[in-house]
């Protein structure tokens, strides 16, 4: 599954410059003053800043508001859908730790994602994201990223959901997972999952609304291992009560679990 990821770089003006080609949004260069982000939605005319969240540890368990991109713009979601047909608070706040992710094999039978899978689709651009290997009883945290780029997009859908009490708006997104890759079942050895990757050549067909059903069952697939590196960290990211959100928990650590 995919439960933790990191997000060093991705600022305003990072992300808009590497999904600027993917956005359907003409006239603005990335270097322009012009903002491909509003968390309401709406662009604007203020100058990109530095004040995205950047995150070097964030667990999805923490609901995090996060960077996607969407087909009409870039937009802060929060992690863990909540589908639009949810009664309450209640049911909303028991929901999203269990729509963290979307299993791609029954996206399209289960409830909560059926109904995003065919029109609301989006990326989550991210440096890395963690995993861990059980060697023996004990686990160990692992670092994955792409070898090509420094940011790469996770698959994921996304809903809006109203409190019909209160009137409060909540924007939610979940990532799509796959069976893992030979990579990803040496590290995720006992469940041997590993989260939705898009080539660069994907991303613009998995946020086109169009899509047919044939179309977006052909993009949810394993990504090559070939393009993915992998090592080992600090144990410390075992223990929740520790700040994992620091730079140092990113370092590798060699282990005698390593391959």
């Amino acid at each position: 599954m995919c439960f933790t990821v990191a997000l060093v770089r991705n600022n305003e003006l990072i992300t808009a410059e590497r999904y600027y080609n993917e956005l359907p949004i003409k006239g603005i260069k990335p270097d322009s003053e012009v903002s491909l982000f509003r968390s309401d939605g709406f662009t604007s005319s203020e100058t990109l800043t530095n004040d995205f969240p950047q995150y070097y540890f964030v667990s999805g368990f923490s609901h995090p508001h996060l960077p996607i991109v969407k087909e009409d713009g870039i937009f802060l979601y929060e992690w863990g859908l909540i589908p639009w047909w949810i009664k309450d608070a209640e049911a909303a706040g028991d929901i999203r730790s269990k729509t963290l992710n979307a299993v791609g094999e029954t996206v399209f039978e289960k409830p909560s994602f059926r109904k995003c899978i065919v029109s609301q689709r989006c990326l989550l651009g991210v440096s890395a994201f963690y995993e861990w290997r059980e060697v023996n009883g004990a686990k160990y945290p692992y670092l994955i990223h792409a070898t090509e780029n420094d940011i790469f997009s996770l698959a994921a859908i996304y809903d809006t959901w109203t409190d019909r009490h209160t009137g409060e708006i909540r924007n939610t997104f979940s990532i799509l997972t796959t069976p893992a890759n030979p990579l990803m079942e040496k590290i995720h050895n006992l469940k041997k999952r590993m989260p939705l990757i898009l080539s660069p050549l994907d991303e613009m067909k998995w946020i086109d609304p169009t899509l047919k059903t044939e179309q977006i069952t052909e993009l949810i697939k394993p990504y090559d291992e070939k393009d993915m590196s992998a090592y080992t960290i600090s144990r410390a990211a075992n223990n929740a009560r520790n700040n994992r959100n620091v730079k140092e928990i990113m370092e590798r650590v060699e282990e005698s679990s390593e391959f």
